[in-house]
């Protein structure tokens, strides 16, 4: 279900959003989508993207995600990321894809395998000297 036409005929489930455990965790996620959401598709990474039509004095509809996994706004697929902020009324072609794009990495801050520079305390806080390297001055000291 990778177009808005095949994927706005599903019918939304407690299932396809996770099933029980989903529901225990986001109850008002779940019952929300459950009541109001229109699947409008899903990427590469099993997301799901939803949106409520325009209705009453709202002008405007409501578009969200159902991550597949934990909530990682950088998990959002660059093509749904432009009909989520609402910059195209369709996800993006998948067509227009260059070579030199990456496959998706997940946000390491804050994890082990975040980029720590040479000299942190976690790598043995050892670093080389710098030329921006000072020594500080303490009184009686000429």
């Amino acid at each position: 279900m990778s177009t808005s036409q095949s994927a706005s005929a599903a019918k939304v489930s407690i299932s396809l959003l996770g099933g029980l455990r989903r529901l225990i965790s986001s109850p008002g996620l779940v019952l929300y989508t459950l009541r109001h959401g229109r699947l409008a598709g899903r990427d590469e990474q099993g997301n799901l993207y939803f949106e409520r039509p325009a209705h009453g004095i709202a002008r405007k509809g409501r578009r969200w995600v159902v991550y597949a996994g934990p909530a990682d706004p950088s998990a959002v697929a660059p093509r749904w990321h432009a009909w989520l902020h609402r910059l195209t009324d369709q996800p993006l072609a998948e067509t227009g894809a260059k070579p030199w794009v990456k496959p998706h990495q997940p946000n390491l801050t804050g994890t082990a395998e975040s980029y720590r520079p040479a000299g942190h305390d976690y790598k043995g806080g050892q670093r080389a000297a710098a030329s921006a390297d000072y020594e500080s001055w303490t009184p009686g000291q000429g």
